[in-house]
């Protein structure tokens, strides 16, 4: 039964961390084609969440969280476009680093270790149930 609940609370932790993710992916999506709006500004830089396994010392189990979402240092690329308000003097304008392709890989990954996490949640469960319906 105790190693059953560990299941559960380490793979409640996965799906916490893969959902964060999920959301970090998202927010990249939704700025993947913007770009900066005046000369000298910014475009939105790319997001990353890092991981990292901790000690819960209430249960002594290895539980994954969080460790970090971070900015993308790689460069922005730079798009000739004379005519837009944000364009330097030689007519470049700097887009956004974010790669819709890489995102929606790593969106697939995330969901299927969310997926996992989830069926393994749902395996215990059907366990407990059996272990249940074997008591009565």
């Amino acid at each position: 039964m105790d190693d059953v609940l560990q299941t559960l609370r380490i793979s409640a932790a996965g799906m916490k961390t893969q959902g964060t993710r999920l959301r970090v992916i998202a927010e990249n999506i939704a700025n993947a084609d913007s770009t900066a709006t005046s000369p000298g500004e910014l475009p939105y830089r790319r997001k990353t969440a890092t991981f990292r396994t901790v000690l819960d010392r209430d249960t002594g189990l290895d539980l994954v969280q969080v460790d970090k979402v971070r900015k993308d240092p790689t460069p922005f690329p730079k798009n000739y476009d004379p005519g837009h308000p944000a364009a330097d003097t030689d007519g470049y304008v700097l887009s956004t680093n974010v790669n819709s392709l890489i995102e929606m890989s790593d969106m697939r990954e995330a969901q299927r270790s969310y997926e996992a996490n989830l069926n393994v949640i749902k395996a215990s469960k059907a366990m407990l149930n059996e272990t249940i319906e074997v008591l009565r």
